[in-house]
């Protein structure tokens, strides 16, 4: 199933989302996000950005023609960054709730994070180069954070009409959107 993406401005996505209770059964949701994410032509995709405020999130790079994300698969449940190290780096990103949007943001270059695997398998692991920046991305998702945290007010004042557009329903994407009624 094909999930509409939560848009810019929908409070799910400013909510520190919930632990997931461990033990549930996470096939059908994980699958569905997978199935969003592809639909949408993103690498990442976290349960708030589905409306869920769970602690849950997608990353899938076999889409991509880069050689480091297209063999990188994961589910993160209930994750923490435990450790983040290595000077911080620029890159342009974009993000699925924010069409329309991309802007270079500095993240640093390694993480080490504990998190389940959909089959409540726990892991502990080292990412660095773009699948961190990745994981930091979804990561901030659960967190209530969005990329444009990241920017100077500078820059966030001249995205300010772009934003303007998403909160009033007006972004374009190739995928549904769903917009806060709260906000339009």
């Amino acid at each position: 199933m094909i999930y509409p993406i939560v848009a810019y401005g929908d409070p799910v996505l400013r909510k520190m989302a919930r632990p997931v209770e461990k033990g549930t059964d996470l096939t059908e949701l994980v699958a569905n996000m997978l199935e969003t994410m592809h639909n949408a032509d993103g690498v990442g995709l976290a349960a708030p950005q589905i409306g869920l405020d769970l602690r849950l999130f997608v990353v899938d790079g076999s889409g991509t023609e880069d050689e480091v994300l297209k063999p990188f698969k994961q589910v993160f449940v209930n994750p923490q960054i435990l450790d983040q190290a290595g000077d911080p780096w620029g890159y342009e990103e974009g993000c699925l709730s924010l069409p329309g949007i991309r802007e270079e943001v500095k993240r640093q270059a390694k993480l080490r994070i504990r998190f389940f695997d959909e089959h409540w398998q726990e892991y502990e692991a080292e990412f660095d180069g773009l699948r961190a920046r990745v994981i930091q991305h979804e990561y901030d998702h659960i967190e209530g954070k969005l990329f444009i945290d990241h920017l100077s007010p500078l820059r966030r004042r001249l995205l300010n009409g772009k934003l303007n557009d998403i909160l009033k329903g007006k972004a374009k994407a190739d995928y549904r959107l769903r917009y806060s009624s709260a906000k339009r």
